[in-house]
């Protein structure tokens, strides 16, 4: 995996039901977005990193399944500006798995956001998702 040299800030929030356990919450958290920072507040788990190699298991992922087109889809509705962001299943992750959600009511506890931000938002994306010429 060849990181770009880019400055990227990553954030991921998961709110937390009243019937859910925060720490469960962050563990899942943690499955998808590696070596980040985390907290607790206002009843939601917020992690953030400053290094592309936190979306190592969302990359390998997005390799491994081919399901490139699905995130790249994704992710280029939602850009605006130097941000971008998409939907993960938060069960799926809790089993450490990394499942897409094209719509929020995908995941019935609520989806864990990831949020990119950057200048090079693009750089960021064609990385993440690249475009293959099939």
């Amino acid at each position: 995996m060849k990181i770009p040299d880019v400055v990227c800030k990553i954030e991921a929030y998961a709110a937390v039901k009243p019937s859910e356990d925060p720490e469960k919450v962050r563990v899942a958290v943690s499955h998808v977005l590696l070596d980040s920072n985390y907290k607790y507040e206002d009843g939601s788990i917020k992690a953030t990193s400053k290094g592309l190699q936190s979306l190592a298991k969302i990359y390998d992922t997005i390799r491994s399944r081919r399901v490139t087109r699905t995130y790249r889809r994704q992710m280029r509705y939602h850009a605006h500006g130097d941000t971008t962001w998409f939907y993960l299943n938060k069960q799926a992750a809790f089993a450490d798995v990394i499942a897409i959600c094209e719509e929020a009511e995908e995941s019935p506890l609520g989806p864990i956001k990831i949020i990119l931000h950057s200048t090079e938002i693009q750089k960021v994306i064609d990385w993440l998702v690249p475009e293959f010429t099939e």
